[in-house]
């Protein structure tokens, strides 16, 4: 394998991981004190792309003294619990997301969360387009899915931004719920695939 991709890979992915802890605990923290479910359902998505990005991390700082078969194991094992940490994400979000529907529960307006978002949408494409780069050049479906996190964030990074801006703009309160069940139906997808991903590696 190629050093140099190899050692791109890796810098990659400690960008992701370092990036994401940051972002999901501003977010929460935006979401906590604005009330907002969405943004508090994209801190945890921060979250499990940070531990996606680990995944990526342990592959090229793995036990060498592990077999082929040992390495495949352990990997569907991650993978399985990114599919499942996004599946129980999923369930969350729409739990508080149709709660807050139901009462009319109204977030507050939050321009931190607005930065928040407006960093991510900048940030996160150029993210996906070198990790896809590197993966497709690496031929490492490791690589090209941890990627496909990373695009994913960019689609909830414009579902957010929309949400919050309709809500800070104009007082949509529905905006914010509604942006979290966007928010469900990437992260169920997201879980799905991991499961699959799972099945196929084994």
């Amino acid at each position: 394998m190629n050093v140099t991709l190899q050692r791109r890979a890796l810098w990659l992915a400690y960008v992701t991981v370092g990036y994401n802890l940051l972002e999901g605990v501003a977010s929460i923290a935006a979401g906590l004190i604005a009330g907002s479910v969405a943004l508090l359902g994209f801190g945890l998505d921060s979250f499990i792309e940070s531990f996606s990005g680990s995944i990526i991390i342990w592959r090229f700082y793995r036990n060498r003294a592990m077999t082929e078969k040992e390495e495949e194991l352990r990997e569907a094992r991650a993978i399985r619990g990114v599919g499942y940490a996004f599946l129980i994400l999923a369930a969350y979000v729409t739990y508080e997301s149709v709660e807050k529907l139901i009462r009319r529960e109204a977030a507050a307006p939050s321009l931190f969360g607005i930065v928040i978002a407006l960093l991510s949408v900048v940030i996160m494409p150029v993210l996906f387009y070198f990790k896809n780069q590197t993966g497709r050049r690496m031929k490492s479906r490791s690589v090209i899915a941890d990627s496909k996190q990373t695009l994913a964030c960019v689609f909830l990074s414009i579902a957010l931004l929309i949400g919050l801006g309709l809500n800070y703009l104009y007082g949509l309160w529905w905006a914010d719920p509604a942006t979290g069940l966007i928010i469900v139906l990437f992260a169920a997808k997201e879980g799905y695939e991991a499961l699959k991903e799972e099945k196929l590696c084994c």
